[in-house]
């Protein structure tokens, strides 16, 4: 089939750090030739204001379930999800089937193809029950996807998710530095630590839940991953034999030097950028825990005096919903005249990691955050909040030496000291940089990602023309010939 003909949906999980990863997926796509329909949840494409579509690419979206003023935030992650498998699978598989209609879609072809996000497995029960092949597309970091994978061995070996230093022998790649403390784990309870139930089991049925949903993606025709060779390698040479193809085509956000459509749910603050250029390079500390991480009034405090006495100045983004009105009230006082502390509610994160005068970014370890501070050879400092955060955290001190891993610790002390050392260090900052190089070589064109992607682009096609065949081979029922469409 040629390119021009296939048409792929794309459905992240609605969450701003998903979309991220779909957003720059779906223009390397739409360059390759292919049309691709991004599909949003409607609060979401309210929200991030992208509706001008470009050639071959165009947004839809269905509702999530859930009425507009409710948070969507971490905390209600299990409502959202339970949404989305009722309501909004109801809503995809009705869409699905009108794209499928040749001349449904006005100027694009019917759908030949769903790229789905891997925690939506209705999603990908519906496309392979009408006959679309789906592949899956998980946007952590594939050093969890392998932890995921390898939950029943660590369950047989008693190696479970606890803020221990033990260490754990059960992921494939990772004996020797990998501890119990790096595994994957569910959000804090409210206070701000694990519950006891789930410290003492240390482990949580979600926890066995998502587990089979990440061997579940072996279902479908491939795994796609937002990672490089240089960076994961081995895990994914590990996940490998448990799926039917893989492909590792990241840093996606760093395949083109054209900035893509808006992916972001908030909106950004860009005078956050024309205040650093009134600093001199490497002289500012960016500090940003993501979009979901929640932190506690304690943590809160600790996080400002500690920030406060390293001497740095600083850039802290802080959502709406990440404080209250005691820690706002806190931050005007030590703003002062913001020459020396910018507080924002968002910030157009790819921009200020590249500005010269940021010297280190405090990060909570999500996997975009991740990337793209080894992209632009910012060390970092970790504090991750949930997920895959805990596993990348640890390989950002422990096997890439691009910053330091703070988990399990939020005191004042810590916090201007690894905030001190990853400033100054020069060994950190010459580790992340030769990592970054590496990256990027992977990402130029012959590089391992620029590759698998051009692979992947090829494999899309192969398996839209056999679809394609499959639905119009004649079927002989009782001596009647018929199609199967």
């Amino acid at each position: 089939m040629a390119v021009a003909a296939v048409h792929v949906l794309v459905f992240p999980w609605p969450l701003q750090g998903h979309i991220n990863t779909f957003v720059p997926f779906s223009k390397a796509l739409v360059n390759s030739g292919v049309h691709v329909t991004f599909l949003h949840t409607d609060h979401n494409l309210r929200r991030v204001r992208c509706t001008a579509a470009a050639p071959r690419l165009r947004y839809l979206s269905i509702p999530d379930g859930l009425p507009d003023d409710h948070p969507r935030s971490v905390g209600d992650i299990f409502t959202l999800m339970e949404s989305m498998s009722t309501t909004g699978s109801a809503a995809y598989r009705a869409l699905l089937l009108s794209l499928l209609s040749p001349g449904s879609g006005g100027e694009f072809p019917p759908v030949t193809c769903v790229v789905a996000d891997g925690i939506m497995l209705f999603a990908i029960d519906i496309a392979e029950e009408l006959g679309v092949p789906v592949l899956a597309f998980r946007t952590a970091s594939a050093n969890s996807f392998s932890a995921y994978l390898a939950v029943p061995r660590l369950l047989e070996l008693g190696e479970t998710p606890l803020p221990v230093d033990d260490t754990v022998h059960g992921v494939p790649g990772m004996e020797g530095f990998l501890r119990r403390r790096d595994l994957p784990r569910l959000a804090p309870a409210a206070d701000g630590h694990p519950t006891e139930s789930a410290a003492a089991a240390g482990v949580h049925p979600l926890l066995l839940t998502m587990a089979k949903g990440i061997a579940d993606c072996g279902r479908t025709r491939a795994l796609v991953l937002n990672t490089a060779a240089s960076l994961e390698g081995s895990a994914v040479a590990h996940i490998s034999p448990h799926m039917r193809d893989v492909f590792a085509i990241g840093p996606l956000h760093a395949m083109s030097a054209v900035p893509g459509p808006a992916a972001s749910l908030w909106r950004e603050d860009d005078g956050c950028v024309a205040w650093l250029d009134g600093h001199a390079d490497r002289s500012v500390v960016y500090v940003s825990l993501g979009s979901l991480t929640h932190i506690w009034h304690h943590e809160f405090t600790e996080f400002l005096l500690g920030l406060l006495a390293t001497g740095y100045p600083f850039l802290w983004v802080l959502r709406p919903d990440m404080v209250g009105a005691a820690e706002e009230a806190a931050l005007r006082g030590a703003v002062g005249d913001g020459s020396k502390v910018r507080v924002v509610e968002w910030a157009p994160q790819r921009d200020v990691l590249r500005h010269r005068a940021v010297g280190c970014f405090l990060t909570h370890s999500g996997w975009n955050s991740t990337m793209e501070s080894i992209l632009e050879g910012v060390p970092m400092v970790c504090w991750p909040f949930f997920a895959d955060q805990h596993i990348n955290s640890r390989f950002v001190h422990a096997v890439w030496r691009a910053g330091l891993d703070m988990k399990d610790v939020c005191d004042r002390s810590t916090v201007t000291s690894m905030v001190t050392e990853a400033m100054e260090s020069s060994e950190i900052r010459q580790s992340v940089q030769a990592l970054a190089q590496r990256v990027k070589r992977d990402v130029a064109a012959g590089g391992s990602s620029d590759a698998e992607f051009k692979r992947l682009v090829g494999f899309i096609a192969e398996h839209s023309a056999m679809a394609r065949h499959q639905a119009h081979t004649p079927v002989i029922t009782n001596g009647d010939v018929r199609h199967q469409d």
